[in-house]
């Protein structure tokens, strides 16, 4: 059975992308081959990217996020504990604290990988997630 994969922002930015299909294509394979989870901070990710530099409007996100609550099989909400655990990740690896708030949700939803395009591929954190870059 596949590992439980985290999918962090930039992922579920591809799986609606326009512009490009093989990175659409790879995002969409990888969510089929796993059971996927995100959490709220990456929503919120998308949505700022979506309203900024597409110039989306409300309506239209709002659709593209009920899409991911669909595919996703759990979407995290981010607690005061996926901080303090962001913080010690953060002081821990070098990572940026919103990548390490990224690390923490996928640790706390017991992921054994978090695909990502952002972070150091093959890396594992904590003896136990697995970053892997899935456009390599």
């Amino acid at each position: 059975m596949p590992d439980k994969a985290f999918l962090d922002s930039n992922i579920l930015i591809y799986l609606h992308s326009e512009d490009n299909k093989e990175k659409r294509d790879i995002a969409q394979k990888k969510l089929n081959e796993n059971d996927c989870i995100t959490s709220i901070q990456a929503m919120n990710e998308i949505s700022n990217v979506w309203f900024r530099k597409l110039s989306w409007d409300g309506t239209k996100i709002e659709k593209h996020l009920d899409n991911i609550d669909h595919v996703c099989d759990e979407v995290l909400s981010v607690q005061r504990a996926t901080i303090n655990n962001a913080l010690v990740l953060k002081d821990r690896y070098g990572y940026s604290f919103y990548d390490s708030l990224m690390l923490a949700s996928a640790l706390e939803g017991n992921c054994g990988i978090i695909f990502t395009e952002d972070m150091s591929d093959g890396q594992l954190i904590n003896d136990s997630l697995k970053i892997v870059n899935p456009f390599n």
